[in-house]
């Protein structure tokens, strides 16, 4: 008998480490996916042309995953190959830290929790099983790593001066691929200012305020309540914008899209999403945060997966773009794939010259081309690394930002 249990004890770990090693792989194949559809062949002048660019994606969900960015896989949407062969000079890296059980665009509460268990199959650090802010701060520490094993191939975006380096090294043909850290809501601060600086230090340089679930900060577009910005988010803001991090709207409700465009200084994101003229998904902005966010001098970065598109053409990426164009100005669109952010998605980073062919056959000229597909967002960036003390641009004022059609 006691052989029997010994023996039943070692299938059973055998069957558990198998489990560990096979599983976040297994779960992530069919969560990012790509759908396989037909897409057309890209000439060879837009070739020409992608390969010239500036290309900025203000979304991406790569740090998630049971992967390191430097690896190539046969799954999800980015790797540093992949980055390379679509010729990307800046990915933002968003961290994900909470999403709710049954994760829906319409309600959610915030009192479950996927990414715990997330995080223990992946046997992450004891510390991010139970801390929301030391998983964040672990997801930056693979960022770094990864940043420290590409050898130079890619490069840590903290301040105004990296993207000048980018730019420089634009013109290399080993050019590196410059990273951004980001948040997908600030529910990472746990009630705590000062713990903004921590994620500061860290190298976060952009953050939404909620994401799937209203938090301390503010109301989320999928959440239970949806209602603005708290005290405490509002103090949150005017930190960021003081010390030079991005203030990013995605996922926000629109009374919280509000509050931030009444009271914003600095030029806001939206990073990763769509317009709800093309597709009336409740995440999407209308046309009157269109016109907030432009009012501000920010980018409305436009998805390429379902939720934001209704669909997965990048004819339809062009499409949104054209809406934006002819609402406020050209200078307001750029690129939020939401890549690795459990979507299903029509191509992967590596592809990325269907966007430039969907915007050339919908008669979009190069200035236009360039600009939206990463000027606008190098612009708002290189703007909201500097801290609001040195800035030397103008600053809204509340009464100001009153006037804002969002507002």
């Amino acid at each position: 008998m006691k052989k029997f249990l010994l023996a039943l004890l070692g299938v059973v770990g055998i069957l558990l480490v198998a489990f560990l090693i096979f599983a976040p792989a297994w779960f992530e194949k069919q969560t990012n996916m790509i759908d396989g559809k037909p897409l057309p062949e890209i000439r060879a002048d837009t070739q020409k042309l992608h390969d010239s660019l500036m290309i900025i994606d203000l979304h991406g969900d790569t740090l998630l995953w049971k992967r390191k960015i430097t690896d190539s896989v046969d799954r999800g949407h980015i790797d540093l190959k992949r980055l390379q062969e679509g010729n990307v000079g800046l990915q933002v890296f968003s961290s994900v830290t909470k999403t709710p059980r049954g994760q829906n665009y319409d309600s959610n509460s915030g009192d479950t929790d996927n990414i715990t268990l997330l995080a223990i199959t992946q046997l992450q650090p004891v510390r991010t099983w139970f801390s929301l802010l030391e998983r964040q701060l672990y997801h930056a520490q693979k960022l770094d790593k990864a940043v420290e094993k590409s050898a130079g191939a890619m490069l840590s975006v903290s301040k105004p001066g990296d993207l000048d380096q980018l730019a420089t090294a634009a013109m290399n043909k080993n050019k590196p691929v410059g990273v951004l850290f980001s948040a997908e809501g600030l529910q990472t601060l746990e009630g705590q200012r000062e713990n903004l600086q921590k994620l500061y230090d860290a190298g976060m340089r952009m953050a939404g305020m909620v994401h799937f679930f209203d938090n301390e900060l503010a109301g989320s577009m999928h959440g239970i309540e949806k209602g603005g910005l708290t005290d405490f988010g509002r103090t949150i803001i005017r930190d960021m914008e003081s010390m030079g991090m991005i203030v990013d709207i995605a996922h926000s409700s629109h009374a919280t899209v509000a509050d931030i465009l009444q009271m914003a200084q600095r030029p806001v994101v939206s990073s990763h999403g769509g317009v709800q003229a093309v597709c009336g998904v409740n995440r999407n902005l209308t046309d009157a945060e269109i016109r907030g966010v432009a009012a501000t001098g920010g980018v409305i970065g436009l998805g390429y997966w379902d939720g934001a598109m209704c669909d997965t053409d990048p004819a339809t990426v062009a499409r949104a773009v054209k809406h934006v164009r002819d609402l406020v100005g050209i200078e307001y669109v750029a690129l939020g794939s939401d890549f690795d952010g459990a979507v299903t998605t029509r191509f992967d980073a590596s592809r990325l010259a269907q966007i430039t062919q969907a915007l050339i056959d919908t008669g979009f000229t190069e200035a236009e081309i360039r600009a939206v597909m990463g000027l606008n967002a190098l612009r708002v960036i290189k703007a909201g690394l500097v801290p609001l003390s040195q800035s030397t641009a103008p600053t809204k004022t509340d009464n100001d930002a009153r006037t804002s059609d969002a507002g």
